[in-house]
């Protein structure tokens, strides 16, 4: 039995049983490895480290999406930034939305995702809303005219390519794009080992957004089974609507998901004091 180790933290790692592989290479960004698990289905590694699996990536994919656009309440025009296996896309496209633009940096990930793990996206890149584009997302947002109801920043870590996703500036872009209203939704790594990380998102986030607020999902597959994502909008309260309100949005969509639900929308931002951010200055 071959064993694939991820290791992502200095005095951390684990291991997955490789059953088979089914792509092994580099594309111009990044090592890319492809394979099966017995328990987890079909894994995607970039650079060393687990991106998603068949199995549990829908819990990550619907946190994303779902809670910043149930929270908006009428989302029309999205913008995601990565997600080249379309995740994400699938699940923005869910909603009853005009448009989704998804700008991806490396084309090779689309191209992969969509030939290994075509349940991944469910046929969302080839739904007339959609416009995939192959571009550095920090330079799209620069530079777009495009205003859009929400963003969702579905990126690696902040090494390497993801690195310019995470700072101030691309966050003051994301501001100026969104329409009045709009929301903003970033991956934030694992809080138990990544803490610093998750307050830097907050405090960064916090000097163009008035609301911010982290929220949970279990992954089993990120180290120690659970991530950290953040919301931002002009208020805090706004991106946790009263139940009933969630529960009325959620009726157009309440067959489509396998994790989200209003409840779950509202307890995930019910955070331990460990996981209380704190802001850089």
């Amino acid at each position: 039995m071959n064993w694939f180790q991820e290791r992502l933290y200095a005095d951390h790692s684990q291991t997955l049983a490789v059953e088979r592989v089914l792509h092994e290479g580099r594309t111009a960004f990044q090592e890319v490895l492809l394979f099966e698990n017995k328990t987890f289905g079909k894994v995607l590694v970039l650079d060393g480290v687990v991106q998603l699996t068949e199995r549990d990536n829908h819990i990550y994919h619907e946190m994303l999406a779902h809670v910043p656009l149930q929270a908006h309440g009428e989302p029309r025009e999205v913008l995601i930034i990565g997600g080249g296996d379309g995740g994400t896309l699938k699940e923005v496209l869910k909603h009853p939305i005009t448009k989704a633009v998804m700008v991806e940096l490396d084309r090779d990930v689309i191209e992969l995702s969509r030939r290994f793990l075509p349940d991944v996206s469910g046929g969302a890149f080839d739904d007339r809303r959609a416009e995939v584009i192959v571009s550095d997302g920090t330079r799209y947002v620069a530079e777009t005219d495009q205003m859009f109801d929400a963003i969702l920043i579905d990126s690696t870590d902040p090494i390497g390519p993801g690195e310019p996703l995470f700072t101030a500036a691309f966050y003051a872009d994301c501001r100026r794009r969104l329409r009045p209203g709009g929301m903003i939704a970033v991956q934030s790594g694992a809080p138990f080992f990544q803490r610093k990380e998750l307050d830097q998102v907050c405090g960064r986030l916090g000097k163009s957004f008035g609301g911010v607020r982290p929220f949970l999902a279990p992954v089993p597959t990120y180290a120690g089974g659970m991530l950290a994502l953040v919301a931002a909008g002009d208020t805090a309260d706004a991106l946790t609507p009263p139940e009933e309100v969630l529960r009325e949005r959620y009726a157009a969509i309440e067959s489509q998901t396998r994790y989200y639900t209003p409840a779950i929308h509202r307890a995930a931002f019910v955070l331990p004091p460990t996981f209380e951010p704190k802001p850089e200055a």
